[in-house]
């Protein structure tokens, strides 16, 4: 076999192959083979047919198209590993000549990942927010743990914000009361924005045993999206109590024995989060410094196969389990179909050349992937999954996605070297050092791309 190839554009080439015919004598007996067990000619027994007579009943055409589709994809594979190419996606395949006993010619064109060149990186320089955390911060953080224990009583009063109402619920549309459209002792904090849009505005002022009519949009059910007639009635008004702020409070919503202590590690908490999305903005940042630093071209075809994707993902997966069409939620957003077109495209470009720029600096770096990082990276995907780890790992055997984590992982080590390398300063000039292994597990996940299109 012979093969030549020739680069159309820097993410395409063409394949021409010549092969001998000597070289398809296996798939020429495989396709005899295949013949004989599915045709029955008389006087022979099954699969005991002579090749004269095949071609002599079927035709030497039949067994030729037979052993050529059986024969490209070996030679396709021998060619892209002679002149050590990266496809994506599949060939389009050409016969360009076929003589029966000489030789078979055939072309494939298939996209490639593109060279890169990637320049010293060593002096990206990045800021980021500070790590600072305020009384208020705290404050904050002590407050939203003592509504978590606050208490309700009932009152003979008119409802209030923040109050919790017992009501009953009754939508109509277009003057019918809908089969789902009725609920009955549904507990509601006026002022929590859970239910309804304009239910606060209604159940605000009425005492137990009053009702109020208004119009609102439902958000669910079988008339989703449709202006409806909703009819609420109090049944009762409670207020909710909050715990004192003392010591006694410590006890019953923390380990600790006073308030000190709590808004001690509130804020050791709080200071702890911030490092971690500080963390995960610096990872961005260099990411997106190291992008500009690189020529990133993108082939077309696997461009629009991941917008299509994305698209896909989030309409028949996201918003699907949300109950929302894509033109609601693009309402929600207040952004028109082609700005959401605009940042699709932009992310997918973005995304693609992120895998690009990474999977060129592993192989620049020699970086490998242990067993025991595998198996971190694993663990922090089935948590983000909502499976057990077990379950997981099986899913992703099966679905033969383990070369996927694996790349996961590789990328997430290639960013972490580059922020590693690069000079991260906060807001108030000074320089942050980045935890090595916090770099890693954060890099890993903002380098995560869709992978089903741009592996090849």
């Amino acid at each position: 076999m012979k093969s030549a190839v020739e680069t159309l554009n820097p993410t395409r080439v063409r394949l021409t192959v010549e092969v001998p015919f000597e070289e398809l004598k296996d798939s020429l007996d495989a396709a005899y083979k295949k013949i004989n067990q599915q045709v029955t000619v008389k006087g022979f027994r099954k699969g005991k047919i002579p090749a004269r007579v095949i071609d002599q009943r079927f035709g030497r055409g039949a067994v030729l198209e037979e052993a050529v589709n059986d024969a490209l994809p070996k030679f396709y594979t021998e060619a892209v590993n002679e002149a050590e190419l990266s496809p994506l996606g599949q060939p389009d395949v050409d016969i360009t000549e076929l003589k029966d006993g000489e030789t078979l010619n055939f072309t494939a064109e298939v996209d490639v990942r593109p060279a890169l060149e990637i320049p010293d990186y060593s002096g990206i320089e990045v800021e980021v927010d500070a790590v600072e955390v305020t009384d208020e911060d705290v404050e904050k953080s002590v407050e939203q743990l003592r509504e978590r224990f606050a208490s309700t009583s009932p009152v003979e009063r008119a409802a209030e914000d923040g109050d919790v109402v017992t009501i009953d619920l009754e939508a109509k549309v277009d003057g019918e009361v809908l089969e789902d459209g009725i609920a009955n002792g549904v507990s509601y904090t006026i002022g929590s924005g859970e239910l309804l849009d304009g239910i606060d505005d209604a159940v605000k002022g009425l005492s137990a045993g009053e009702e109020a009519t208004f119009t609102s949009e439902l958000k669910g059910g079988s008339a989703a999206g449709k202006e409806a007639e909703v009819t609420v009635k109090v049944t009762q008004v409670a207020a909710r109590e909050l715990p004192e702020l003392d010591d006694d409070f410590a006890q019953l919503a923390s380990e600790f024995d006073t308030l000190d202590e709590l808004k001690a590690d509130s804020r050791k908490r709080l200071a702890n989060m911030k490092q971690f999305d500080q963390a995960t903005q610096a990872q961005e940042r260099v990411l997106e410094k190291l992008l500009e630093l690189v020529e990133v071209p993108v082939p077309e075809k696997l461009l629009e196969d991941e917008i299509n994707t994305r698209k896909h993902n989030l309409e028949h997966h996201q918003l699907g389990q949300m109950g929302l069409t894509l033109d609601k939620y693009l309402e929600i957003q207040g952004k028109t179909a082609e700005e959401f077109d605009t940042e699709t495209r932009e992310a997918a470009v973005k995304g693609i050349k992120t895998q690009f720029v990474l999977d060129e600096l592993v192989k620049k770096e020699n970086l490998n992937v242990n067993q025991e990082e595998l198996t971190e990276h694993l663990m922090r995907r089935a948590a983000s999954s909502g499976m057990s780890p077990d379950q997981f790992a099986q899913a992703v055997v099966e679905g033969g996605q383990v070369p996927l984590l694996v790349g996961e992982v590789a990328r997430g080590k290639a960013l972490a070297v580059v922020v590693e390398a690069a000079t991260v300063k906060d807001t108030n000039g000074e320089i942050v050092d980045l935890d090595d292994e916090e770099e890693e597990t954060e890099a890993a996940e903002a380098s995560e791309t869709s992978e089903e299109n741009t592996e090849g």
